[in-house]
């Protein structure tokens, strides 16, 4: 197989359908991986630039590929959370990771959509389906990582604004968004309590500014930045459901389906990956057979694809679930902790038959490599994961 072909992943060698794709479904996904594809000749000069092109975001809007569970009367889809799942998935399947929509459309928009007031919602929506619009959220800190609870970014209230102090690390879509859902401190002897989410609109906000664009391991053409905030004034009708102290239990609730997302990328990483990887070697030769032919190949892709049918099984049992409004925080953490680790897992073995090439980032199982190992550090680290089962019990 040359560097450049890509494949499509196989799904239990064709007999098992997940269940919460219909004809709908199953054409946006279409759509979005023929989007993804036709971004991959691009994919080498996002990489050295941290970012996609700008136009990259309206293309995808005029396409409907952002905010597709949106509802129309805010500029969305009007579709169900399935359509998001599948643009998503057709992301990780082509491997084109670059574009930061799992965010913008699968974090942001619902933070809006579900604790947003309705002028919040007609203001921002409307702009982030079309493309018009970047949005980012920020929550991890310099000091503390994804520590929630400590958190020392702080919003001041002064008449008809809020004064907001503190830096953030790690934001993907962080040197590119228009609009930043940031965690603050509204009132610090509050504990918990006093944790709200602001929305910040970076165009004309002085005392904003943008740090570095930080350099990876992986994920190369995703823009993740730190961010600074000095005596900026944000409206105090920016104040996400204009009530202050929401903040924590409105993260809570929604770090599930974030979680969910994650999951499902693993997912259908693996799924490539292994297809990738039969391809490889059964096109390779090596000692007058093709590296198919060795009975530790087949046995190591056995174990792969068994894996990743159990895997593809959970995460689609996770989705019709939440689809369902009953998957609970300790599943989704469950999903989130186990796939990653998986993926980790299936990717590592099929790069060892790839033999060097495995390792040269012209072949795309390498990138895979790369951009795997953080899947299990965001969204919350696998042992928070663990935690938050090990409580439930």
């Amino acid at each position: 197989m040359s560097a450049g072909t890509e494949t499509r992943p196989l799904r239990g060698a064709g007999r098992y359908v997940s269940s919460w794709r219909d004809d709908e479904v199953r054409a946006v996904g279409s759509l979005a991986e023929k989007f993804f594809t036709d971004l991959l000749p691009h994919r080498e000069r996002w990489e050295a630039q941290h970012q996609v092109d700008p136009e990259i975001w309206m293309n995808a809007g005029a396409l409907g590929l952002l905010c597709c569970s949106i509802p129309e009367q805010y500029g969305g889809g009007g579709g169900t959370f399935a359509h998001d799942l599948a643009v998503m998935e057709a992301q990780s399947l082509v491997g084109e990771l670059s574009f930061g929509n799992p965010v913008h459309s699968g974090v942001v928009a619902h933070y809006l959509l579900t604790y947003g007031t309705e002028e919040q919602r007609h203001r921002w929506l409307p702009g982030m389906a079309s493309g018009e619009t970047v949005a980012a959220v920020a929550m991890s800190e310099p000091s503390g990582g994804s520590d929630l609870k400590n958190l020392k970014t702080k919003a001041v209230r002064e008449d008809d604004s809020y004064v907001v102090n503190g830096a953030k690390t790690f934001i993907s879509n962080g040197a590119t968004a228009d609009l930043i859902l940031l965690a603050v401190k509204t009132d610090s002897s509050a504990g918990t309590r006093g944790i709200s989410l602001l929305v910040v609109e970076t165009a004309d906000c002085p005392g904003f500014t943008r740090g570095r664009v930080l350099d990876k391991v992986g994920l190369l053409g995703q823009d993740t930045a730190e961010l600074f905030f000095e005596d900026v004034r944000v409206p105090t009708g920016h104040l996400l459901g204009e009530v202050e102290g929401q903040g924590f239990a409105q993260m809570m609730s929604s770090l599930p389906q974030e979680r969910l997302y994650i999951g499902l990328q693993a997912v259908a990483a693996m799924e490539a990956a292994l297809t990738e990887t039969i391809a490889y070697v059964k096109s390779r030769q090596a000692f007058d057979q093709t590296i198919f032919d060795f009975q530790n190949t087949k046995f190591v892709l056995a174990e792969c694809a068994t894996v990743t049918h159990a895997a593809r099984v959970f995460i689609d049992s996770c989705i019709q679930r939440h689809l369902d409004g009953e998957l609970d925080s300790a599943t989704a953490a469950m999903a989130k902790w186990w796939l990653t680790e998986q993926q980790g897992v299936v990717i590592d073995k099929c790069v060892q038959l790839f033999g060097g090439y495995g390792y040269m980032r012209e072949y795309k199982i390498a990138r895979m490599y790369a951009d795997a190992r953080v899947q299990r550090i965001y969204g919350g680290s696998n042992e928070t994961m663990k935690d938050i089962v090990a409580r439930s019990l």
